[in-house]
């Protein structure tokens, strides 16, 4: 499906190139719940907003005039929470009755909005002064990827990021890890400590025997090179586990 192609086809895939005239009644009935809808969020805010009426409210910039409702149901069914849906990736999404390319669209900018704003705050400041700040960035980043991806902080003197990078990506329980390459990217940035960061796609942040020795591994090459290691975070859907915290760093 082409951008030029009109919001109708979102909604509802299938219809001929041309737009079906909508009853006065319909059109007004949307038009009469999109802004009672508009209105609750005006004042009650987006934290005391259910995630229905949030995904609506994306729902209605891509589609314009229809019924929305039963898609955003569809979606929640689907993905489980707002941030099921907006983190989902496009594929899986084209699977849902009634998504075409301008809802795609939509809850892509929404999930590249929330990334870059938990991004902002930890960016050019002290990493470990923002521990909860990271961890949201974390979460939000990866919590609901659909297969597992091994990242790496690479921190300056000052603990400030120097650069965020995606070095794995594997399947959906599983990441192929390299400590070396680990150890040799943080030489090449000049970096002097270093946070992994790898995610449970099944939601279970708690790590697997094969994600203790790889990060001892990780460990044992930062040392031998005076780079500092300072945790390994497995993020999911359901919370996040700190290597650290624990006593396994």
């Amino acid at each position: 499906m082409t951008l030029h192609q009109t919001h109708l086809h979102d909604s509802l895939p299938g219809l001929p190139p041309h737009r079906t005239p909508i009853p006065r009644s319909t059109e007004a009935e949307q038009h009469g719940h999109r802004q009672r809808v508009r209105d609750r969020f005006s004042r009650a805010g987006g934290e005391a907003t259910p995630d229905l009426e949030l995904l609506e409210l994306v729902l209605f910039r891509a589609i314009h005039r229809r019924e929305v409702r039963s898609l955003a149901h569809r979606l929640l069914a689907t993905f489980g929470d707002f941030n099921g849906v907006v983190s989902a990736s496009a594929n899986r999404l084209s699977g849902v009755q009634g998504v075409g390319s301008y809802v795609i669209q939509e809850l892509k900018i929404v999930q590249a909005a929330a990334q870059s704003m938990a991004r902002s705050k930890v960016m050019h400041r002290d990493i470990l002064s923002s521990w909860d700040a990271l961890l949201e960035y974390c979460q939000t980043k990866m919590a609901h990827m659909e297969r597992e991806q091994f990242r790496v902080l690479f921190l300056d003197r000052r603990n400030q990021l120097l650069a965020d990078e995606a070095l794995q990506t594997g399947t959906v329980d599983h990441v192929p890890v390299y400590p070396r390459e680990v150890v040799k990217r943080a030489l090449e940035l000049n970096a002097t400590a270093l946070i992994l960061v790898h995610n449970h796609p099944s939601g279970d942040a708690s790590p697997s025997q094969e994600d203790i020795t790889m990060t001892k591994q990780v460990m044992k090459g930062a040392d031998a090179l005076g780079l500092v290691l300072h945790d390994h975070l497995i993020v999911g859907s359901a919370g996040s586990y700190s290597f650290r915290s624990h006593g396994l760093i």
